[in-house]
């Protein structure tokens, strides 16, 4: 998420950014002088020589970092990787992290990216990168450390949820891939599975793009929206994601200081908007941008959360440039659902709440829609209605949509399998509801 002002004299704003609400301008002045003694005492008295440019920034950075976890100073490199992970190919492992306690955590891996593949979860605290201990260290800091040349190691120590011990993880750095949507059906009559893995600049248009693929290949019944260890991204998309279930009303709301309303986001009709029924994954990964597209169609049933309570971030940051290539990122607002829920620090409740299970070794979960039905059994008694139309449809066979690798992820996804058995329901459950 980026929210990009014209940059301002970084200074001033600051010490009126730290000064509280109900201060009178008398006060701020003080303020600035005591921080203006201060300076100068370290600048002139310090034991050894300070830069002046590190010392400010430090000044600054100090600030920030004591606000909240995500309000923080960016330097010329950060700010650069926070614009190059939202836009351009970067270097890492591919994991979204936060502070809690002051302690690192894992909010999620991202699909496909080595993290991923190195078995972190998110929930996981990350006691130490490359033999560095992470106790106290900012958010932008342990990003700095962990990004890396591709093809070079980093090594984690990590506790994993549940672990009784500390592990340590050494993780090969590549390029983190920028595509956030990948789509695939899960049976043979036309029941979609679209995982977003994260969200970037491109995000709606390749939501839309592989919706128009796939129903190249058959109609679209139903999709099952996988938003399972999302950690967020660009607010905007966020936003026209969710407008794209949507038809009208409210999709989110961004509340400041004092509750004041400070932006309001609504849907608009299209007829590019997506009309099927909808099911959506959540779980304890799915963070931020994820969050307000899980509650938005909530909130208007428009679709079935299915999994478990979602991270619970919902803070707005916004960046502001300080015009010689750092710049800060600070909280500015909450965020809120259209039925007035605060996701900060609470997340979204799913609407049936399924644990993950993964299949022990050795052991595949039954997949009951994928048996034989009447009609394919041998020498089975036809049904005696027949027509032209139904004799020119014997002709035509069925496309197979449903890969074997979809197959066995189905076999060791509960959650899955689950979220499949209920949006072929939800056609059912409208016409009793609507009868």
């Amino acid at each position: 998420m980026r929210f990009f002002i014209q940059p301002l004299v970084a200074f001033s704003m600051l010490v009126m950014l730290a000064s509280p609400a109900c201060s009178a301008p008398g006060d701020k002045y003080n303020d600035m002088k005591r921080f203006t003694k201060a300076y100068d005492l370290v600048l002139g008295g310090y034991v050894r020589d300070v830069d002046n440019e590190e010392l400010m920034n430090g000044a600054i950075k100090g600030m920030l970092e004591g606000l909240d976890p995500h309000s923080t100073f960016l330097s010329k490199d950060d700010f650069k990787e926070m614009q190059e992970a939202t836009s351009g190919e970067f270097f890492g492992i591919g994991i979204e992290i936060s502070t809690e306690n002051n302690q690192l955590i894992v909010v999620s891996p991202i699909e496909d990216t080595p993290a991923d593949k190195a078995g972190l979860k998110a929930g996981d605290t990350i006691l130490a990168v490359d033999g560095m201990p992470t106790q106290d260290m900012t958010t932008q800091e342990a990003v700095s450390k962990i990004r890396g040349p591709k093809g070079s190691p980093v090594e984690l120590l990590i506790m994993h949820k549940e672990a009784k011990a500390p592990d340590t993880v050494t993780i090969v750095r590549d390029a983190i891939p920028l595509i956030s949507v990948k789509a695939r059906f899960l049976d043979d009559d036309g029941y979609l599975w679209v995982r977003l893995t994260r969200f970037n600049d491109r995000t709606t248009s390749e939501l839309l793009e592989a919706l128009a693929e796939q129903g190249k290949k058959a109609s679209i019944k139903g999709i099952v929206l996988d938003l399972r260890n999302n950690p967020g991204g660009l607010f905007k998309q966020s936003v026209t994601v969710a407008d794209a279930f949507l038809k009208k009303g409210a999709i989110v709301s961004m509340r400041g200081r004092g509750g004041k309303v400070i932006e309001t986001h609504d849907a608009r009709d299209s007829n590019k908007d997506v009309a099927c029924p909808v099911v959506v994954l959540v779980n304890q990964g799915t963070a931020s941008a994820s969050e307000i597209v899980a509650g938005a169609l909530q909130d208007h049933n428009r679709a079935v959360l299915i999994g478990e309570r979602t991270f619970g971030k919902g803070s707005v940051q916004k960046i502001e440039p300080l015009g010689d290539g750092t710049a800060i990122k600070i909280t500015i607002a909450r965020y809120y659902t259209p039925s007035g829920r605060s996701i900060q620090a609470e997340g979204i409740v799913p609407d049936l709440e399924v644990a993950f299970e993964p299949a022990r070794d050795g052991e595949a979960k039954p997949i009951r829609f994928f048996g034989p039905r009447e009609k394919d059994l041998s020498r089975h008694l036809e049904n005696g209605a027949k027509n032209k139309e139904a004799d020119k449809d014997k002709t035509k066979e069925k496309p197979k949509l449903l890969e074997d690798a979809t197959k066995t992820i189905l076999e060791k996804d509960n959650q899955l399998r689950i979220a499949l058995q209920m949006v072929r329901s939800l056609p059912k459950i409208s016409e009793v509801h609507a009868q």
